[in-house]
């Protein structure tokens, strides 16, 4: 069982699939009482859902804001300015965790009141099922306790590290936008196995427990190169070198670097770098 967050009081400021997200997994995990917790959002759909989820849905941020003390800042990156003018007329001393891509520590920095602190986390979406890869910067005035909190919060649904602020660009091109490319890696292993006369139930489910495998097994050999664990599979003259000669030729690793890069840069451009 989780502690709740030692009764710390959560408030989310949107409700969009990201802050969903992290909201069911922390529920999940028994991390937060949802009696305790606040999100506003302009949706009155999106408020309906975080409302089944038993938190106190409103429109009116600054409730939010009234309510809590660590927000997880979830809008639009543009809105993101908007969404914070109401700590600069408080005297709370808010944690703010955004998790709006490209919006970098100065900025939102600037755009909160004197005592509120600030952390820069890029999450995913898996964390829906305990299973986030999310990297996190701390502000100026943050806190060792401050980051202890983060850690907690993001660690009970997954994994999490603390970078450098100039590599959370990075992290956003590796881990946030990382599901797509994975997904798409399970479509394609699952279209070969029907192509090769696999029923498509089976060949899906096959592929997705080879990608959860997989990544279990890279995890619980940190000090194994994945490289070596690669070689492991592949044994002289058989039929996983002949595959993986196959995404060679195909420049399969290069794509996917490429795709790495093409988000990083993506992220760069929304957070004006």
């Amino acid at each position: 069982m989780g502690d709740k967050s030692d009764g710390l009081r959560m408030g989310f400021l949107g409700g969009g699939m990201m802050a969903e997200a992290l909201v069911r997994g922390l529920l999940n995990k028994d991390m937060i009482d949802p009696a305790q917790c606040w999100v506003s959002d302009v949706s009155q759909p999106r408020l309906d859902v975080m409302g089944a989820l038993g938190l106190n849905a409103t429109f009116d941020g600054e409730e939010v804001l009234r309510h809590t003390d660590i927000v997880v800042l979830a809008v639009k990156p543009d809105t993101a300015a908007t969404a914070l003018e109401p700590t600069r007329s408080t005297d709370k001393a808010h944690l703010i965790i955004s998790i709006c891509a490209g919006v970098t520590l100065s900025s939102l920095e600037s755009f909160v009141g004197p005592k509120t602190r600030v952390v820069r986390v890029m999450p995913n979406t898996p964390c829906l099922v305990g299973a986030t890869a999310a990297g996190y910067a701390l502000g100026a005035k943050a806190s060792q306790q401050d980051s202890q909190t983060v850690d907690r919060i993001f660690a009970s649904v997954g994994l999490a590290r603390a970078v450098p602020e100039k590599l959370l660009d990075a992290v956003t091109g590796v881990s946030g936008s990382g599901p797509a490319y994975v997904y798409m890696f399970i479509e394609a292993l699952a279209d070969g196995g029907v192509l090769n006369g696999l029923p498509r139930d089976t060949a899906r489910a096959l592929a997705a427990q080879v990608v959860y495998g997989t990544a279990k097994m890279v995890l619980e050999n940190p000090d194994t190169h994945v490289g070596e664990l690669r070689n492991r599979v592949e044994s002289p003259g058989g039929t996983t070198i002949a595959g993986t000669n196959a995404l060679e030729q195909g420049q399969f690793r290069g794509t996917v670097m490429n795709a790495v890069s093409a988000a990083t840069t993506r992220a760069k451009e929304m957070g004006g770098n």
